[in-house]
């Protein structure tokens, strides 16, 4: 556990003994999440400003705080000290809340995860893509964990913020550490390497996922190939040798370079995939002049053999005998944001509603196919896709005309989804536009029958969970 004497050392290089004391409980950015003993940083975003919320911190609990000026919430009651001065010798008396000034509250939070990862001797896996960062991140850290002690950055803590607040929960004496990196700009991901120092880097896939942000996808593996450029010498890139863009960064690093897929160019490679329906999946795995392995996950869809490659390959590369790296791919946690949900009237939710891009979407839709029932696909909205929008949404819409027997489709965006499947083919009487979801629970309420298989999948900003939990019997995942 941190105290205050580290944070201030971390951020000034001088160390206050006296603050020894003083131990910091958890670290947040959002005031809700405070509790008893927390440390607040106080960012100013694009929408609000952190600085706003220091005293709702307060209120929950928070007795620290890092924030780059006093505002309204500011009083008499606690100690206020200048980090970009000298604080030794310490203020006196000291009174809670203990605000640090601090010339860049985000710059402070990355010094400080930068810091305290230092104290840490193990080696970490950064893992970035596109999509399937977090379902990767999570079965390289199960098979990992079949040989070492593992840590993996929780949720979708994988950003700017996320990441170094993953890293502050560091604790122990873990040997692996596997770290989900994002990113919304070119540099994100080279200043998460620089702060993490990763050995093995993951690169999953680079698509069209924050084009509006980023206007190209050139740009996009440009930032995506900050992390292979960022790994050292002794290091491994593990790169999805099937995606064209991606097998070109290795051209940008200077570890050793490992690429697996369904291809038998890539060193790592599968063959006769099959799929088990909502059993999983099964294929057999090609690794240079071995004898083939049959292998069979829990991981849904023919997609999630990549999935599984992936994480085979960082156990290769990283010691582990194949008994362990199977059995690690069998250990995986369920399907974490892909899951098989008991829904309203005997049908089976497959709840994909965290987030969407044209990518994941058409990979969903595959594992839909694969599937024996009445297919209804719930496609909402996907967002930032910039000037791909339009043909991002329309590519979905052909392929849910392919897949599905119903089409629901939630938004404003989600109407070219439905206008390319009745292009396509689709039925008129098929297909519904609802504007809201609370539309569409309606209506799922009135035609869901026994054996119908709901795909429900749509942007982060849609929060399609909404329509899962409305819709579902039990809250039990298979």
């Amino acid at each position: 556990m941190l105290t205050l004497a580290d944070v201030v050392e971390a951020l000034t290089g001088q160390r206050v003994a006296a603050w020894q004391s003083l131990k910091i409980a958890s670290f947040c950015v959002d005031s809700r999440q405070c509790k008893a003993g927390s440390l607040f940083v106080a960012l100013k975003g694009e929408q609000t400003d952190g600085h706003r919320y220091i005293a709702d911190a307060l209120t929950h609990g928070a007795q620290y705080v890092i924030a780059e000026r006093k505002g309204e919430w500011a009083d008499d009651t606690g100690t206020y000290i200048d980090i970009s001065q000298p604080v030794s010798p310490a203020p006196s008396p000291l009174k809670l809340p203990i605000v640090l000034i601090a010339g860049n509250s985000l710059a402070a939070l990355q010094q400080l995860a930068a810091w305290w990862r230092k104290k840490f001797s193990m080696q970490v896996v950064g893992v970035t893509g596109s999509v399937g960062k977090t379902i990767t991140k999570e079965t390289i850290a199960a098979v990992l964990s079949e040989k070492y002690r593992t840590f993996k950055s929780e949720g979708n803590l994988n950003s700017e913020t996320g990441m170094p607040l993953t890293l502050l929960a560091l604790e122990g004496q873990p040997q692996r550490a596997v770290l989900e990196m994002a990113m919304y700009d070119i540099g994100e991901i080279a200043k998460l390497a620089e702060i993490a120092q990763p050995r093995i880097g993951v690169v999953t896939n680079v698509g069209p996922s924050h084009l509006e942000r980023l206007g190209t996808i050139e740009r996009i593996a440009e930032a995506k190939s900050e992390l292979p450029r960022a790994l050292p010498a002794d290091g491994w890139a593990i790169l999805n040798g099937d995606d064209r863009r991606v097998r070109a960064i290795k051209d940008v690093t200077k570890a050793q370079v490992m690429f697996y897929g369904l291809d038998p160019s890539n060193q790592l490679w599968a063959s006769d995939v099959e799929s088990a329906g909502l059993r999983g999946t099964h294929f057999h795995v090609h690794y240079q002049h071995e004898r083939p392995l049959h292998v069979q996950i829990p991981l849904l869809g023919r997609h999630s053999v990549h999935t599984a490659l992936a994480a085979a390959a960082v156990g290769l590369v990283d010691g582990l005998a194949w008994e362990e790296i199977i059995r690690g791919l069998q250990n995986v946690s369920g399907q974490l944001r892909l899951a098989a949900v008991q829904g309203i009237n005997g049908a089976t939710l497959i709840d994909d509603s965290y987030n969407a891009s044209p990518v994941s979407t058409i990979a969903a839709l595959n594992l839909l196919q694969e599937l024996q029932g009445r297919k209804i696909g719930v496609l909402a909205d996907m967002f930032e896709l910039g000037a791909f929008e339009r043909e991002g949404h329309e590519i979905v819409g052909r392929r849910a005309a392919d897949v599905l027997d119903v089409l629901v489709a939630v938004g404003e965006r989600s109407q070219i989804i439905a206008q390319s499947a009745l292009d396509a083919g689709m039925n008129s009487e098929c297909v519904y536009l609802r504007a809201h979801k609370s539309e569409a629970i309606d209506l799922l309420r009135d035609v869901l029958q026994p054996g119908d298989l709901v795909l429900i999948k749509g942007s982060r900003g849609m929060a399609m969970e909404d329509v899962v939990a409305a819709l579902t019997v039990h809250q039990h995942r298979t």
